[in-house]
């Protein structure tokens, strides 16, 4: 794949399509951008609007509506396309539609010549994934979804507002399925090189001792509250409840945006950005992305959230975390719920 010409062909124009769009012209991360959709004019319309703010771009970006057939040499697929859930749908008559969707999409993508790297967004992401993989006979290690890469980004935001740390100083990862059978490993959790568990035990530690200090009223409290990072109080320290509130906060974030504003895009263009920009840029970053598994984490075939090094061949390798005996089960259970979504599918 040839990374220096950074050709992506966008499938799908609506909210999250766009805003990954506009995330790509404001960072410069490609050279040229084919948009592509049912709807044809809105395509035209949306190349249009992205090209009038070129003048204000830090660099110069190709931006136009094409066909499938703009794809032959992509380095990017990215298919942000779906159909959305009818009142009273079940979650597997709605797969079978997007899969439909998927194989109006994938098929003449392929037939192009594409020979590049699929990404994929429409949800629900693991299975979507792992359908595209199937349509287009790809090698898995070229087919990727976004994944847990928006879960981890609020997670280490909630980590990083709670502990007062600058999130990029937070390495944490929310693993599995992008649902409701994701979770943290909080084994893996650190701040800086700091295990944020064994903060969780310091911060207990001292406020042990300022209890007791109180008591025989030496008055000379610990201070520090937990290990410097977050305050001085007994209100502010790390507790394993606190962590799963915050667990709890990134696994409904998206029920409270929809609730609000009936949809999700900013968050999840940025973070297909960031994947681009590690696919584009050969940077060997690791990113929570849906990946095939291959005997990681005792799992097979399956397409999971899990941490891997992304480079201009898609996935390197998936990077496997030594999970706790506990953390094993939730991502046995989170696994399991994405083999039984897919069964029936194709």
């Amino acid at each position: 794949m040839r990374i220096d010409k950074r050709k992506i062909a966008l499938v799908g124009c609506g909210m999250v399509g766009m805003s990954y769009a506009y995330s790509l012209l404001n960072q410069t991360a490609c050279d040229e951008l084919v948009l592509i959709d049912v709807n044809e004019k809105k395509a035209m319309g949306e190349a249009m609007d992205l090209n009038h703010g070129l003048a204000f771009a830090a660099s110069n970006m190709e931006i136009y509506a094409g066909s499938y057939q703009d794809c032959r040499d992509a380095d990017l697929v990215v298919i942000c396309a779906g159909v959305a859930q009818k009142p009273g749908e079940t979650r597997l008559a709605l797969l079978k539609r997007n899969a439909a969707v998927f194989r109006s999409i994938i098929e003449p993508v392929t037939r192009s010549g594409f020979n590049g790297i699929f990404l994929v967004a429409t949800n629900p992401v693991d299975v979507m994934t792992r359908i595209t993989c199937a349509l287009s006979g790809f090698n898995p290690r070229r087919v990727l979804g976004s994944g847990t890469a928006l879960d981890t980004a609020r997670l280490r935001y909630l980590l990083g507002e709670y502990l007062h740390v600058d999130p990029r100083n937070v390495h944490a990862y929310v693993m599995g399925e992008h649902g409701d059978s994701e979770f943290v490993p909080w084994s893996q959790a650190m701040v800086a090189t700091r295990p944020i568990l064994e903060l969780c035990q310091a911060g207990g530690r001292e406020t042990e001792e300022k209890t007791g200090e109180e008591k025989s009223g030496s008055g000379s409290a610990a201070r520090g509250g937990t290990a410097g990072l977050a305050g001085d109080t007994e209100e502010e320290t790390i507790s394993r409840e606190q962590l799963q509130h915050i667990a709890d906060q990134v696994k409904g974030a998206a029920y409270q945006i929809i609730d609000a504003k009936q949809a999700t895009y900013y968050g999840i263009g940025m973070a297909l950005t960031r994947i681009t920009k590690a696919v584009l840029g050969d940077e060997n970053s690791v990113l929570t992305v849906s990946a095939m598994l291959k005997g990681e984490y005792g799992q097979r075939e399956v397409f999971a959230g899990v941490p891997c090094v992304i480079n201009g061949n898609g996935i390197r390798r998936i990077l496997e975390l030594p999970l706790t005996e506990e953390e094993q089960k939730l991502f046995n259970t989170s696994c399991r719920t994405l083999q039984e979504s897919f069964e029936g599918v194709l």
